[in-house]
């Protein structure tokens, strides 16, 4: 479910992922100071997730309708990617 402000607007898209991101970087400290496949698996989803907002924020500076597709759909690809790592972490129980 979206985060609604009070006048209940969403919240925009670029503090959404970037919040998102954050999160990953945390997420990402958290497993790198586990021993073990953890360590190794950390960089996955923080290479993906971070690139999720990065691409939102070009995408705001799009040189075309064009590019502004493009850069979202590449956005949506990480987002995907992101959420296959999650799901590889917790499946194979590296986080509950």
């Amino acid at each position: 479910m979206k985060k609604i402000k009070a006048d209940d607007r969403p919240v925009d898209i670029r503090k959404r992922t970037f919040d998102f991101a954050v999160r990953i970087v945390r997420l990402r400290n958290h497993l790198f100071g586990k021993p073990g496949v953890s360590r190794t698996l950390a960089n996955q989803p923080l290479k993906a997730g971070t690139s999720v907002g990065a691409n939102v924020e070009e995408a705001q500076a799009g040189q075309s309708r064009a590019d502004f597709i493009s850069k979202n759909a590449i956005a949506l690809k990480e987002a995907r990617e992101t959420h296959y790592w999650l799901r590889l972490l917790v499946a194979s129980k590296v986080l509950p």
